[in-house]
């Protein structure tokens, strides 16, 4: 079983117009609604890739019985071991420009989270880590809970011998990180405020120095860095794609942690985490993975290793 950590779990909403127009009235040609945040979106394809998923976080309100309504009516099965909260679950909206495949982002904080809760969810953690062979912590954290919570959670795995993914940004990254997770996976973005280094390679191997076993960063449309204890791989997509890339980083995170716990190597690992992301950009609704291009893209996602000693 892969466990997937969303404190801040979502409603996604995406709207497409024809173009998006700002200071303008829009007629929404095309929704869907979906239950979202970064971990529920990584145990989605994770169950489509035929592992075991369970999700846990935090759900409340009228949006998250919708969430919980929505997860449970998924085709492929993902287990709801979300905790509740008296506050009500944030929204996400997307707008997609279907002119131009353009996507602009809005996203609510969540809900205030108490103490009792926060202390509810770390005695349910712990429970879900006994029978966990790996767990993925992601996303944004809502509001009440401490910045240092990722790193509260990384020890704990740790601790429970159970490999540990850590994908989220700022102050709870650079806490996060010095917990020692097994693998981290920011953007370029995200490695550029870490580190304050926005050249790849050097950016990963400071951030590896800090603490991260192997540290992944995703490159965009040049695909992913890879800087681990093994060697330092870059993997690329054949072609650029356009399309709607949310949910791209999260389906990454399903196939690092799918690799992971298959023993693939790193070299495989990461062919299936840019072969994945780059379906997902290509798919129609955000946080889905095209699965023919999937299966077209994976065997011709080239891999680069670097010199030895690079890492």
């Amino acid at each position: 079983m892969i466990l997937t950590v969303t404190l801040n779990t979502a409603l996604d909403l995406t709207y497409g117009v024809p173009a998006l127009v700002p200071h303008s009235s829009h007629r929404v040609t095309d929704l869907s609604e979906r239950p979202g945040g970064k971990g529920v979106n990584v145990a989605r394809v994770l169950t489509a890739l035929g592992h075991e998923s369970v999700v846990t976080g935090f759900a409340g309100g009228a949006t998250g019985a919708v969430l919980r309504e929505l997860l449970a009516a998924l085709p492929a099965p993902v287990t709801d071991a979300l905790v509740p909260v008296a506050g009500d679950t944030r929204r996400t909206l997307a707008v997609v420009d279907r002119a131009t495949g353009d996507t602009t982002q809005f996203n609510e904080p969540g809900p205030q989270v108490t103490a009792a809760e926060w202390t509810a969810f770390l005695r349910s953690y712990g429970e879900l880590l006994t029978s966990a062979d790996a767990v993925a912590l992601c996303g944004s954290l809502p509001p009440g809970i401490h910045v240092g919570a990722y790193a509260e959670l990384v020890r704990l795995a740790r601790t429970a011998g159970v490999p540990v993914l850590l994908d989220t940004s700022g102050e709870p990254l650079r806490r996060g990180i010095a917990a020692r997770p097994d693998l981290i996976k920011p953007n370029a973005d995200e490695l550029a405020q870490l580190t304050g280094s926005r050249e790849p390679l050097r950016a990963t191997r400071d951030a590896r120095r800090r603490g991260a076993h192997a540290v992944i960063a995703s490159l965009g449309p040049d695909g992913m860095l890879a800087v681990t204890p093994d060697g330092v791989w870059q993997a690329a997509p054949p072609a650029p794609v356009k399309g709607n890339p949310t949910g791209a980083g999260d389906s990454a995170v399903a196939g690092l942690l799918s690799g992971l716990v298959e023993g693939l190597s790193w070299p495989d690992r990461l062919r299936r985490a840019v072969a994945l992301s780059t379906a997902t950009v290509l798919a129609p609704t955000a946080g889905d993975f095209d699965r023919a291009a999937y299966e077209e893209l994976l065997p011709r996602v080239a891999i680069e290793e670097h010199a030895p000693g690079a890492a």
